[in-house]
């Protein structure tokens, strides 16, 4: 009887279910982390770090709310100015035709001054309103000198319009004006607007480089085209266009060098016409003879 009841206890013990292992769900957030190229001991070192940035961050626009920073950056520089670091000289370089009083007058306005307070980049920006600077370097050379260096823009060009005459550079950036005596040898640009397409012009020039230092002057046309005045006493009308006027330029180009045009009675060239070209000649003068005949008839009817 017992071993039979051992039997049945058994068969009873093997026939209990074993309990089941739960199987750990993986989320897509799991996932995505465990496929980064981090551990998770490095990713909450670098959410721990922005929030310690975060915080600074709301603390220094806290404390520049209240001015503390402010005050604080002024002490600083009245430190650095008690030990020292204060503007006594004033180095400029680079000046030759550039008003240099006023230059110094904007400065020296930064001469006693801390050099923590002394904002460069104002001075920069104030230096390049001048139209003769083209770029200015402004550094601090510890401990008290403030050094400027100044980039001159060169004239290339003499604008005129309404009686009024400006040096420009190539740019077509006014310089200071002038008076028609000061100009020089520089070529003269007529028109309203002409200074803005200097450097088309001057593009157009290159295309026909054998002309290019035989030009003058050149006049703005009706906002649209150019007129060009040679050394000889010439005038050449382009047509509009930037296309046109330079295979009209250089069209021109291969007729003078075959031709010589230039130097000769001719004194008007008109290629606005693409298919055509109009040229017009000097008015003759009148022989010196008939000129010394005419008079003589006129003393002797005065005479009579």
């Amino acid at each position: 009887m017992a071993t039979s009841s051992r039997k049945a206890s058994s068969k009873r013990t093997a026939k209990t279910p074993r309990p089941r292992q739960k199987v750990r769900q993986i989320s897509v957030i799991d996932r995505a982390f465990q496929a980064l190229p981090f551990s998770e001991e490095d990713i909450q070192r670098a959410a721990t770090w922005l929030i310690i940035a975060a915080v600074t961050v709301l603390v220094y626009a806290a404390a520049q709310w209240a001015g503390l920073t402010t005050a604080a950056y002024l002490q600083y520089a009245d430190l650095a100015a008690r030990a020292g670091f204060q503007v006594q000289r004033v180095e400029v370089t680079g000046m030759e035709r550039v008003d240099q009083l006023k230059v110094y007058d904007l400065v020296l306005a930064e001469k006693d001054r801390a050099m923590p307070l002394v904002d460069i980049d104002k001075v920069r920006a104030d230096l390049l309103q001048y139209g003769w600077i083209k770029d200015a370097r402004v550094s601090r050379r510890l401990p008290d000198t403030l050094a400027v260096e100044i980039v001159e823009r060169k004239p290339a060009a003499v604008w005129q319009r309404d009686g009024q005459y400006s040096l420009i550079d190539a740019e077509g950036n006014v310089l200071e004006n002038v008076k028609m005596g000061e100009v020089g040898d520089l070529p003269v640009l007529n028109g309203t607007d002409a200074n803005r397409h200097a450097v088309a012009l001057n593009e157009l020039l290159d295309k026909a480089s054998a002309l290019k230092s035989q030009v003058i002057g050149a006049s703005w046309i009706g906002n649209r085209r150019w007129d060009l005045k040679f050394k000889s006493g010439e005038t050449l009308a382009l047509p509009e266009g930037e296309k046109a006027a330079a295979e009209a330029l250089l069209n021109f180009a291969r007729m003078d060098g075959i031709h010589r045009l230039l130097g000769r009675d001719l004194i008007h060239f008109d290629l606005r016409d693409p298919e055509r070209a109009y040229f017009r000649k000097a008015p003759k003068a009148a022989p010196a003879n008939a000129e010394s005949e005419t008079s003589s008839v006129k003393n002797s009817g005065t005479q009579a």
